[in-house]
This record gives C-alpha cells, sequence and structure tokens, in this order.
C-alpha cells in the first residue's frame, strides 16, 4: 500500500491550520494571552479613553418583548454566559481525569483534594479575620480560587526542572478550586430563591442523563438543554455559571464505540475492493457510513467537547473577562487599603499554607499519599503559586464587592497574583537549581 493514502488529503489551508493548531498546544500560550490582555485592560482604564473604555463593557444588550424583557449589560453577558462555558471545561477535565486520568488513584486525588480544602478554607479564614467588621467583609470568597492558566503558564516556564508530578498535582487543585468556587458564588453570593425555577432547572439536569440513556448523541441537542438549564438556574437566583459544571460532571467519559469494535467496523470498510463510485444504496456506503459514525463516537463525549471547546475558551472567552474586568483606574486616593491587605494576606500567605497544612495532615493520616519525586520543598513552591488568584478572584470580586470597594478589591487581586508568581517561581528556581526532571507526555 501507498503511504501517502494512508494519510488524509492535504489541502491549501494546512498551510495556515497546522502551525496555527500546534500553537494552540504551547502550554503558556493561554497565560500569555491573558497576561497581555490584562496590561491593556489597564492601561487604557488609565488612559485618556478610560471612561469610553469602561462605559463600553456596561452597554445594555438583549431583547424585550412586549412587557417581557431580558436585558443585561456586556459585562454581564461575559461573566454570567461565557464563563459558564469556562466552568464546563474546568468539570470536563476533572470527569476525565478522576474516570481516565491520575485522580482513579483515590490516595492521590486525596492529596488534591485536601490540599484545595485547605487553600479555600485557611485563606478565607485569615480574609475574615482581617476584614470582619468593615465592609468588606463579605468577600471573603474572593481569596479561595486559583487562576489555572497562570498557575500552569508559571510551570511551563520552568520546563523540565519540575515534575510532572507537581504540574498534575497543581492541575488537579486548581481543578477542584475552581470547582469549589463555583459552590461558594452559587451558596454565597446567590439572591433570593425561586422554588418554580429551581424544579425547573432539576428537570432539565435529570433529563441529561435520560437522553444518554436513550442514545441521543447529538452535541446540539444537548446544548439547547444546557442552555435552558442556565435559563431557569438564572431565574432561580443561583448563579447560572453552575449549570456548566453539573452539565460537566454529567459528561460521558467513555466512548459509545469501543476500540474492539471500531477495528471491526473499519475492517470492513478496508475488505471492500477499491472503487470510484461510493454512491447509491450499496453495503459498501453503508459499511462507509457506519464507519464515519464509529470514528468520531470512539472518542468519548468528554474528549470531543474539550477538543472543540477549549481553544474558544482559552483564547476566546478568557481574554475577553479580563478585558472586561481588569481595567481598574488606578487611584490610591480612594483605595482602601485595609482591604487590598486583607486580599494579599489571604492569596500569599492564607492560599500557601492551607495547601501545604491541609497536604501534611492528610499524607501523616495516611489518607494521601505524595508522589516520590515531589517533596515538601517544592509542594510549598506549588502552594505559593496557587495564590495566583486573578481570573477566579475577579469573577468572585465581582459579585462580593459593591462599586465603592470593588477598584480597591481589583488591585489587591492584581497585587496578590503578581507577587504570588514571583515568590513561587523564585522558590522553585532555588530549589531546583541543581537539577532537572523529564517531563513526558
Amino acid at each position: 500500500m501507498n503511504e501517502s493514502q494512508a494519510r488524509l488529503p492535504r489541502e491549501p489551508a494546512d498551510f495556515f491550520t497546522k502551525p496555527f493548531a500546534r500553537f494552540l498546544q504551547i502550554e503558556t500560550a493561554s497565560a500569555g494571552a491573558l497576561l497581555a490582555v490584562t496590561l491593556c485592560a489597564v492601561i487604557l482604564a488609565n488612559s485618556p479613553w478610560s471612561m469610553p473604555f469602561l462605559d463600553f463593557w456596561q452597554m445594555p444588550l438583549g431583547i424585550s418583548i412586549g412587557h417581557i424583557e431580558f436585558t443585561r449589560s456586556l459585562q454581564h453577558w461575559i461573566n454570567d454566559a461565557l464563563m459558564t462555558l469556562f466552568f464546563f471545561i474546568v468539570a470536563l477535565e476533572l470527569k476525565r481525569e478522576m474516570v481516565v486520568g491520575e485522580l482513579r488513584n483515590p490516595r492521590m486525588a486525596a492529596l488534591s483534594l485536601a490540599a484545595a480544602l485547605g487553600g479555600m478554607i485557611v485563606p478565607a479564614t485569615l480574609y475574615y479575620m482581617l476584614a470582619r467588621g468593615t465592609p468588606g467583609a463579605h468577600g471573603w470568597g474572593t481569596v479561595m480560587a486559583t487562576d489555572t492558566a497562570f498557575v500552569i503558564g508559571c510551570l511551563a516556564v520552568l520546563g523540565a526542572r519540575i515534575p510532572l508530578s507537581l504540574r498534575l498535582f497543581l492541575l488537579s487543585l486548581a481543578i477542584f478550586d475552581d470547582i469549589g468556587a463555583i459552590l461558594v458564588v452559587a451558596i454565597g453570593y446567590g439572591e433570593t430563591l425561586n422554588w418554580q425555577a429551581l424544579s425547573l432547572t432539576a428537570a432539565g439536569i435529570a433529563l441529561v442523563p435520560a437522553m444518554t440513556w436513550m442514545g441521543i448523541r447529538s452535541i446540539p441537542v444537548y446544548f439547547i438543554v444546557g442552555g435552558l438549564i442556565w435559563l431557569a438556574l438564572d431565574a432561580s437566583g443561583i448563579h447560572p455559571t453552575l449549570a456548566g459544571v453539573i452539565l460537566g460532571l454529567l459528561t460521558p467519559a467513555r466512548g459509545w464505540v469501543s476500540d474492539s469494535r471500531l477495528h471491526a467496523i473499519l475492517h470492513r470498510v478496508v475488505a471492500h475492493p477499491p472503487s470510484k463510485d461510493w454512491s447509491g444504496d450499496t453495503s459498501d456506503r453503508h459499511d462507509l457510513q457506519r464507519a464515519n459514525i464509529a470514528t468520531r463516537e470512539a472518542f468519548s463525549p468528554v474528549e470531543r467537547l474539550e477538543i472543540l471547546l477549549h481553544p474558544w475558551v482559552a483564547f476566546i472567552i478568557m481574554p475577553l473577562f479580563a478585558l472586561a474586568n481588569a481595567g481598574i483606574p488606578i487611584s490610591l486616593e480612594k483605595l482602601d487599603t485595609a482591604l487590598a491587605l486583607a486580599i494579599v494576606a489571604g492569596l500569599v500567605v492564607g492560599k500557601p499554607a492551607g495547601v501545604v497544612l491541609f497536604s501534611f495532615l492528610a499524607v501523616k493520616l495516611r489518607l494521601a499519599q505524595r508522589p516520590p519525586d515531589m517533596n515538601w520543598g517544592l509542594l510549598v513552591g506549588g502552594g505559593l503559586l496557587t495564590g495566583i488568584g486573578f481570573t477566579m478572584s475577579l469573577f468572585i470580586a465581582g459579585l462580593a464587592y459593591g462599586p465603592a470597594l470593588l477598584n480597591s478589591a481589583k488591585i489587591g487581586i492584581l497585587a496578590a497574583s503578581s507577587l504570588a508568581s514571583i515568590c513561587g517561581l523564585l522558590l522553585l528556581l532555588w530549589l531546583t537549581r541543581h537539577f532537572s526532571h523529564r517531563v513526558e507526555g
């Protein structure tokens, strides 16, 4: 058989799409895009174009039919609708890791889960102690989250100096963190509950596994149902981004067509003699159509959706969120220093302290297992990086603080995230100065 015939036909567009696909696979690309957009937002917010830039994100968008009006600001649509896809991707990653990935090992998963719990409880407690009795005390959730993209980007900068086990630990910790953050948003920063809308939400959620059981595999159909669940949650008083987490965890992590069945179906296609005419109602054509479905369904829905959505989330949705939320008019006159320092203390001190303390307790109590190549020093360095709250902290801050405190909170978040990344990188560089690890995969 000619080797060239075993490949897909080449098209002129491949000249552009293949280098771009390789670019999407670079770990630091998403973090780099976020950093560039954040700097642009801060510069624009403190430039002569500050007012038009900030007012643009408050532009109302929606529909109005008679007495029914569904209108939100552009920033609101980004934070509530588009960010649902971010949480959906996070939940997909968690589901995949728990079913076929590193988190299948209960003791390895327990280490990341314990670290994530410590990284939420300790900083929130420290923040509340510092901000108690002030108007900003309600913002304890701001210091509980970790920005996954920036943490993985920092580790990518260090390259082969960092063991794979630390990368997997921090990735799974950040995923648990993000799930915890959206639960905090749903419980701590929701509105008065609408039980009728909650009943509709529950019915929609129950419909999803029922559709899976019936064999409905059309992704657009599930997106329509997901959209209805989002609308019901939005009307219920619970933050609608929780829909992304629920739907992600309900997504099957195994393919519908097994490897053995796929090989058998493809063998039938290969067994047909070469033909120039595949048209008509023939067995050849039926086998080819069956092979087309089988090759698609051999991938699990989790894999297919991650491949489909991850580039859009990483390079469109997250930068849009940063552009809409990181624009901070910096004015020291209006800065609430106590609030900003409480956020810095929570993220830079409380976050790594909670991660390390709860990890240590989980290992000592034999509830969790620490990988042999990830010593406690590396875990401390990784814990410092978890203080990079940025995206998630900005997301929660937008719900927790009023206009009078929001800019001070954002300044604290940016300062804490910058300090945490510098401290974490410097410590990891110092700890790994005499050796490196071969990173595979």
